[in-house]
């Protein structure tokens, strides 16, 4: 007989997944992975046996918890199902899926409401960094309509704010892991950062592409995709990230001149898929390089004036606001975003 656990489907940004608590998931890593992987129906490129979209943007899992850790309200873990490989990783953060884990932290009760909005303090376990979501909450529950629209997702929906604080160096240990604003990686100059999500960013036209392709018109560019995975695999270990081969990180990212009145044009690949949109840390850490003198982003960014700088990124379906402020030396202290999520299906998921 098949076994049931109790789980929530959401769109969360332009992502959709599960979102399941701690305590309903096997304890064993090894149990809870191979339990994730039949849900998702991995490893199928159709994932026709699971829940799974056939996408990286929806094969995702948050594993939420109550916190005991001062000041904070839950803890949340992040899981990447892969599509085709029978792999879980937990190496990244996911700001999309993070926008549902207020709301389904106050469903599930782990948070009580506090009037119209409802701000939720959440520690990031896959790099041990605190982001804090604010909730529309009116009559002390979730509140999933509203006039928020953000790119990559039809329709409008209640807004969801998040803020990002000390995310410099999450799963690198530094900013620039290698100390420097670019470096040359198998002939191509590169921007190695993490605030927040390890990425390598690089200029499209280094690479042979103009920066605006669409995304069937990457996914189907073998030569591209095998020319970005050589490089990525080159700078693991300069990241701090080790052997990457089976790993979701670094993301690669390839800038172009902004066409829409933006800072910057992003194509993103996560890592082997061109990316719909962008991811929400992802973009963070764009928008980070393009403030860094000497970066691959930097050079071809359009800046605005002040220590607060709102950063449109553009990507193939729209742009997506970073709004960064910066202290006296320059240096990125805080990011905020608008993003927006749906609760799907509340019940149970057989394996």
């Amino acid at each position: 007989m098949s076994e049931s656990v109790r789980c929530m489907w959401m769109r969360g940004g332009t992502s959709k997944g599960g979102y399941f608590l701690g305590e309903d998931l096997p304890a064993d890593r090894a149990a809870r992975d191979a339990f994730l992987l039949r849900i998702m129906g991995s490893p199928d490129a159709r994932q026709i046996d699971g829940m799974g979209g056939a996408d990286p943007l929806t094969s995702k899992v948050a594993v939420i918890s109550k916190s005991s850790r001062d000041g904070i309200d839950v803890d949340y873990l992040f899981l990447q199902i892969f599509v085709d490989q029978a792999l879980v990783s937990d190496a990244q953060n996911c700001g999309n899926i993070l926008a549902g884990v207020g709301p389904f932290a106050i469903e599930r009760g782990l948070v009580s409401a506090t009037g119209d909005e409802t701000t939720v303090r959440i520690f990031m376990e896959n790099t041990d960094q605190v982001a804090v979501a604010t909730v529309q909450t009116p009559g002390g529950s979730p509140c999933y309509a509203g006039d928020a629209r953000i790119d990559g997702v039809p329709g409008k929906a209640a807004p969801i704010f998040l803020e990002f604080r000390d995310t410099a160096g999450s799963s690198c240990g530094a900013l620039l892991p290698t100390g420097n604003a670019s470096d040359m990686v198998e002939g191509v100059r590169v921007t190695l950062i993490d605030n927040g999500m390890p990425c390598v960013i690089m200029r499209a036209a280094d690479v042979g592409i103009t920066g605006y392709e669409d995304r069937d018109t990457l996914n189907a560019d073998t030569a591209l995709k095998e020319r970005l995975e050589s490089i990525r695999l080159a700078v693991g270990e300069r990241m701090n990230l080790g052997e990457v081969r089976k790993k979701s990180v670094p993301k690669m990212m390839l800038v172009a001149p902004p066409r829409d009145g933006g800072a910057v044009t992003v194509r993103s690949f996560i890592p082997h898929v061109a990316h719909a949109s962008v991811g929400v840390l992802g973009a963070v850490s764009v928008a980070t390089a393009c403030l860094i003198e000497g970066s691959t982003a930097a050079e071809i960014a359009n800046i605005p004036s002040g220590q607060r700088k709102t950063l449109p990124i553009e990507h193939p379906t729209g742009e997506l606001s970073c709004q960064l402020d910066l202290d006296t030396q320059g240096q990125v202290i805080s990011v905020a975003l608008l993003r927006s999520a749906r609760k799907l299906m509340d019940g149970f998921v057989f394996d």
